[in-house]
């Protein structure tokens, strides 16, 4: 019924030795997925013309980057309520992101940014633009 495997296996390899490629561990790629959202959350609050905000957003990319992140010229808002959703939600996978990895200082920030965006959402001057 039953006949055992009497040869070995034969390994199918693309091209070279497996080592001869990167590997990033599970904090590296975290850190950059997390420099992502950062950095995504940073040129957002930049449109917004958030500069305290940015300013702290952009020390982390930085710390996370190793490197100054690129900051592009402050453009005009024109639908500030759809920025202020986008920088919430940018600012929640953040949170996400830093909490795996136990970042206290980035889950902070993010929780601050979420604050901060889901009541400019909430205040009378975005209300009839929503």
């Amino acid at each position: 019924m039953y006949e055992p495997i009497r040869t070995k296996p034969v390994v199918h390899r693309m091209g070279g030795d497996p080592d001869d490629y990167p590997h990033s561990s599970r904090d590296e790629a975290l850190d950059i997925q997390l420099g992502g959202h950062l950095a995504a959350l940073l040129a957002v609050t930049d449109e917004l013309g958030l500069d305290e905000a940015a300013a702290a957003i952009s020390v982390q990319v930085a710390r996370l980057r190793r490197a100054q992140p690129v900051r592009a010229p402050r453009e005009t808002a024109t639908d500030t309520a759809a920025l202020h959703r986008r920088a919430h939600d940018l600012a929640a996978r953040a949170l996400l992101v830093a909490a795996s990895r136990a970042d206290t200082t980035v889950a902070i920030l993010a929780a601050e940014r979420m604050d901060a965006h889901a009541a400019a959402l909430k205040s009378p001057d975005l209300a009839g633009a929503l």
